[in-house]
């Protein structure tokens, strides 16, 4: 507060102190300081996190439609199978579905490989 009828002015606060004038400065570099802590939390937490969460959505998504698909057409098949080659006996669809399924399966156990050996 400036006293203007004795002419004097009140002390000037130190420069860096809070309310002088290099408090703009001070705040400003805390302010970009805070900034600069968040961005890269959020480059190096946030946004990995976010990229595993999307996938395993989409992940989930996808295996859901793909189980619905497959189990659409696997009713489908069965039905063609059954009205159109062999005449409404579904012991021959499923027989022939089934028979088809256990020969791919014993490839795919042929196939495989014993834990911990190595080929040579």
């Amino acid at each position: 507060m400036d006293d203007q009828a004795t002419g004097t002015t009140p002390p000037s606060t130190p420069t860096g102190a809070p309310g002088g004038p290099g408090d703009a400065e001070w705040t400003g570099r805390v302010v970009d300081t805070i900034e600069d802590v968040v961005a890269a939390v959020h480059d190096r937490i946030v946004r990995p996190l976010m990229i595993v969460a999307r996938g395993l959505v989409f992940g989930i998504i996808v295996g859901t439609m793909a189980l619905v698909v497959a189990v659409v057409l696997a009713i489908g098949l069965v039905r063609l199978l059954d009205v159109y080659a062999f005449g409404g006996r579904v012991w021959a669809s499923d027989t022939l579905i089934g028979g088809l399924l256990v020969v791919a399966g014993a490839y795919a156990w042929s196939k495989r490989h014993a834990r911990g050996a190595e080929e040579g």
